[in-house]
């Protein structure tokens, strides 16, 4: 059976598109609410058997054309001696641009737990959705690092970059080479797909970005054996250059819009771009607004719906019921 996010992904026409929601194995759902009342969060990533299960809640709610696993972006920053603890977001001690440089490389034993969470999710998952992992790139990896946690603007990170951009491309390779396996690791152990989050890169300039946060996010996805999807909500003013990456396809957040995207990539797939709040709001405004988006699309091929970043704590779960039978009718 055809996967319509891979058919999507080649440039097949597809109709309708694909959809899946990013996080959308999280807070929002009762059921991993409850998963999370007997085990922290860490113990869930590090566990296959609850890393797959959470993972395969909103399919089994839902039937999205993607199951992106259940991990978070640091996980392969733990395996490589990274000390951290989450509250809920990353908490660590700030590191120096050398001492990433330095860091040991990744080694696959340490993250055989993701490896294992992906075949486990690829033995139920219905044969039409594909499975999606994932991993940081390395500039939003560096920027937590030298952080030492989550910050509004990463005012460390774009310091760094500039006081000295050499010791900077360093860093940012070590990690590519370590995110560039760890994705290789997710493809062989099953994983249709792989998307890389730059989550932070929309706060450089045009030259910045040009300069150190394309190349270290081509090096991660250099060589793999499955499509991939580069995803840098808020850097809307880079979107010429993010064709540097060399992905296969290219989420947008919702400050763009869509038809921007395509003309601005083309020959590449584009996932996005609804905004999460439009799930926060009812049934008519949603439906509303999935279909302004492909009504913007136009039938296009390479459409791959979703959110322009990751779905809201707060949003009902039947509101994602509602999104999903919207681009489907």
């Amino acid at each position: 059976m055809t996967q319509r996010l891979l058919a999507a992904l080649a440039g097949e026409p597809v109709s309708p598109p694909p959809v899946w929601v990013m996080r959308q194995a999280g807070r929002y759902l009762p059921e991993y609410r409850e998963v999370r009342s007997r085990h922290g969060f860490q113990e869930v990533v590090t566990t296959p058997a609850l890393a797959a299960e959470v993972t395969m809640q909103p399919i089994r709610r839902f039937d999205m054309d993607g199951a992106v696993i259940f991990a978070d972006i640091m996980t392969p920053l733990e395996a490589m001696g990274v000390e951290m603890t989450f509250d809920p977001g990353p908490k660590l001690e700030p590191w120096a641009l050398r001492d990433v440089a330095n860091l040991p490389e990744l080694a696959p034993d340490r993250i055989a737990h993701v490896g294992e969470t992906v075949r486990m999710v690829k033995e139920e998952v219905p044969e039409h959705t594909s499975v999606i992992g994932f991993a940081g790139a390395p500039v939003t990896l560096l920027a937590y690092l030298l952080e030492g946690g989550g910050a509004k603007d990463f005012m460390s990170l774009r310091a760094a970059l500039r006081s000295d951009p050499g010791a900077a491309a360093e860093a940012l390779s070590k990690l590519a080479r370590a995110m560039n396996g760890y994705l290789s690791l997710q493809a062989e152990a099953g994983a249709d797909v792989v998307q890389l989050f730059d989550t932070w890169a929309g706060l450089l300039d045009r030259h910045l970005y040009n300069e150190l946060a394309v190349p270290p996010a081509r090096e991660s996805l250099e060589g793999l054996s499955v499509p991939t999807i580069y995803f840098a909500p808020g850097a809307g003013h880079t979107l010429d250059l993010q064709a540097g990456v060399g992905a296969t396809g290219y989420g947008v957040d919702w400050r763009i819009p869509i038809e921007d995207a395509f003309n601005s990539l083309p020959g590449h797939a584009i996932q996005g771009n609804l905004d999460p709040a439009v799930l926060r709001t009812d049934p008519d405004t949603i439906r509303r607004d999935v279909k302004d988006l492909l009504t913007r699309v136009g039938g296009r091929p390479g459409h791959i719906v979703n959110l322009g970043h990751g779905i809201d704590r707060r949003t009902p779960p039947e509101h994602v019921s509602v999104l999903v039978e919207a681009v489907r009718s």
